[in-house]
């Protein structure tokens, strides 16, 4: 069955044409979808005297039928058909006749393929953002139990200042929220029917887009018919929105790939989060964490080249907006996974805290305490800093400890010693947002309410 055979000759397709344009191996996803609209079609069509009540009535019960053998799994996708569209159609055709001949009045499938993918799109943000919302609350757990562990802070990947861990733990936590914050806005932006384009320049008959825009829970119906075909802004963003996320989970994976080594041997994964290796019986390996990684490569691959697609379009529809559905299938599925995965790796770890603190009690964590603490008796900054600094090459060249340097320092002293003491530094970093035990109490209790209005967001949105 084809939906554009009137217009030909007797001819059949290519077999080459078939097999290069058919979309039904991956739009049949959006079949439930492909229904709702179909059903918002009718009875728009109805409202409007297109259809007369008897009709409606036909199509929209062999709609359901449609729906109930979509959830039982038991539609069937015939080989040779072009798209989901194509699927549905027909199938309300077997079931209501004559009758679905009518269906299609009044709609193209530009306008029925924008707005299967903006309700598909609308759902499944709604559940990535519940994903991250999950790995943030892992995060916070976590960080609430780690108490007052610290760890080495890191710059260009070398020991920088002590931090506690829930400090650290958090930062990743406030990453997520900013991404499930885009993917909200970028939800909002998208809520827009374009049920009624037609084609491209909307219809003679009088279709009402306003109340197939209110049937299926947009905020708003389209201003403009050509810009509503061919807009595809809101794959574009999404695209962006969940690469930047996969950064994200990236960072994340990478640090748990260094923490699990021997050389950290800041965390030991679960049996149940890791993998071993063929041929090496020792090995314990994160693959959950490389994954996340390796799959972000996918998801930047996914927003560059559909944004290449995109800038050679002319208006309305060009059969290359057919490209926005893989990768944003597969953008939202990868960001799902790898936020379900390592939520559940990281909530069953074990964090070393002990060899943590070990790594960050060397003395010259508190370098810059020194440096801070000559500011406070006066000493300009930059002095200060050469002060230290000179101290800590002295010590590394002549290995000597620092200690006995800063003892034997006029400017610093025994009073200045203490602040080498194993677990001091982190307790002076006091400023608001700080990584000391005060400025984290705060932010874990700003934290918390961050999770709150998240998920107030997140179920507020699930009603359209």
């Amino acid at each position: 069955m084809s939906l554009w055979q009137g217009r030909f000759g007797s001819e059949a397709p290519a077999e080459e044409l078939l097999e290069y344009t058919v979309s039904l191996a991956y739009d049949r996803r959006l079949a439930a979808d492909d229904v709702a609209g179909s059903r918002a079609h009718v009875r728009g069509l109805a409202a409007a005297g297109i259809l007369s009540d008897g009709d409606a009535r036909i199509l929209l019960t062999a709609l359901d039928r449609v729906s109930g053998e979509l959830e039982a799994g038991t539609l069937e996708f015939r080989p040779g058909e072009e798209d989901v569209h194509t699927v549905v159609e027909r199938r309300v055709t077997e079931m209501a006749g004559d009758v679905g001949a009518r269906l299609h009045t009044g709609r193209s499938r530009n306008d029925q393929v924008a707005t299967d993918l903006r309700l598909f799109a609308k759902r499944e943000l709604l559940v990535v953002g519940r994903r991250l919302l999950r790995l943030q609350r892992v995060l916070f757990d976590a960080a609430r139990a780690a108490g007052d562990a610290y760890l080495p802070g890191y710059t260009h990947l070398q020991r920088a200042q002590p931090v506690l861990l829930s400090h650290h733990l958090l930062a990743h936590g406030w990453a997520l929220a900013r991404d499930v914050d885009r993917l909200l806005a970028t939800r909002r932006r998208l809520d827009v029917s374009p049920l009624g384009a037609g084609a491209l320049a909307g219809s003679s008959l009088p279709l009402d887009p306003d109340l197939t825009a209110a049937e299926l829970g947009f905020a708003h119906r389209f201003e403009n018919s050509l810009d509503a075909v061919s807009d595809r802004d809101f794959v574009a963003e999404a695209l962006f929105d969940l690469a930047l996320a996969g950064v994200h989970l990236s960072r994340l994976g990478e640090e748990i790939v260094l923490w699990a080594s021997d050389e950290f041997g800041f965390v030991t994964l679960a049996d149940a989060y890791a993998t071993g290796s063929s041929m090496l019986p020792q090995k314990k390996n994160p693959d959950i964490a490389e994954l996340a990684r390796g799959r972000t490569g996918r998801l930047i691959g996914h927003l560059a080249g559909f944004l290449a697609t995109l800038k050679g379009l002319p208006l309305s529809y060009n059969r290359d907006l057919q490209e926005d559905k893989e990768p944003l299938f597969d953008a939202l599925d990868q960001v799902a996974l790898g936020a379900g995965a390592l939520a559940g790796l990281i909530s069953t770890a074990t964090f070393h805290t002990a060899r943590m603190q070990e790594a960050a009690d060397t003395p010259y964590a508190a370098a810059v305490d020194l440096a801070e603490w000559l500011v406070e008796g006066g000493m300009p900054f930059r002095e200060a800093h050469g002060v230290v600094g000179a101290l800590v090459r002295d010590a590394l060249e002549r290995r000597v400890p620092l200690a006995e340097l800063v003892e034997a320092h006029p400017a610093l002293g025994s009073d200045a010693l203490a602040l080498l003491a194993p677990g001091v530094a982190v307790t002076r970093r006091t400023t608001p947002g700080g990584a000391g035990p005060v400025a984290v109490a705060v932010q874990l209790g700003r934290f918390a309410a961050a999770l709150e209005r998240e998920a107030s967001d997140l179920h507020a949105d699930d009603s359209g």
